[in-house]
């Protein structure tokens, strides 16, 4: 589908048929596409735009992540759809591996997604052969590779389910989530909540990783100093602004 330019909803429009492509290609699922719907609804509420609580947050798992022993990106089908080179390019700026995770999980479809993973630079993808579990799950979201996201110590998780968040912690990791919705399990149980829409968030990770790669004792300082119920309520607080100021309307231009 041709979509003009033009049409005040593009990006948004260009994000949706993407997906819709990947579900032809088997690459997204269904519930993948429900679940966006769900995110793009606050990011409406959060003016489509990256917040300053959310460059905060950016900014510290770019800390985390430089200063990682064995730091790991998951890979899900919706974040290979929209963001694989931007993925890509993080796990080589930081350094770290990728892993393939899906809650929906069939081989065809890991590889499918390893593949594309591939096709945007990757030059090994994890997940074809998970050989450990992570404790306290029961869905396939459990399966997982020693040499990536079982045996890492900070795990980058977009658009990433509760449950595993929850599993991810209680193991001792550090873990980065990255949701639109400051009120779901992930954003509340993840030690940096990132709430930023997706192809806005990676990008600006893999900034704050190349400038703290150049000023360590800066990265060392924000792991220090990272707080994140401060940074959560100054979500809250921002999503709250944003609501009075839609409830006043517009300003009446003065005469």
């Amino acid at each position: 589908m041709k979509i003009p330019s033009s049409h005040p909803r593009y990006r948004s429009l260009v994000t949706r048929e993407r997906l819709v492509q990947a579900w032809k290609a088997g690459i997204v699922v269904p519930e993948g596409l429900i679940a966006h719907g769900r995110g793009e609804a606050f990011d409406y509420l959060l003016g489509e735009e990256t917040s300053a609580p959310a460059l905060v947050a950016e900014k510290a798992a770019a800390a985390f992540l430089v200063r990682a022993a064995s730091p790991v990106i998951s890979v899900n089908g919706n974040v290979a759809a929209l963001a694989a080179k931007e993925v890509v390019r993080l796990a080589a700026a930081i350094p770290a591996k990728i892993e393939v995770n899906l809650f929906h999980r069939t081989q065809p479809r890991v590889r499918r997604i390893a593949q594309v993973l591939r096709k945007a630079g990757a030059n090994r993808v994890l997940g074809l052969r998970p050989d450990a579990r992570i404790p306290g799950l029961d869905s396939k979201r459990a399966l997982a590779q020693r040499a990536g996201i079982y045996g890492a110590d900070v795990v980058l998780v977009p658009l990433e389910d509760g449950d595993r968040t929850e599993a991810l912690v209680r193991m001792g990791k550090v873990v980065i989530g990255v949701d639109l919705n400051p009120l779901s399990r992930t954003s509340r149980h993840a030690t940096v909540p990132i709430v930023d829409e997706l192809t806005r968030a990676i990008p600006n990770v893999g900034k704050f990783v190349r400038e703290l790669h150049r000023n360590p004792k800066e990265g060392a300082r924000i792991v220090r100093t990272w707080n994140k119920s401060g940074n959560l309520r100054a979500s809250y607080s921002f999503l709250n602004w944003r609501l009075r100021t839609l409830a006043r309307g517009p300003r009446k231009r003065s005469r």
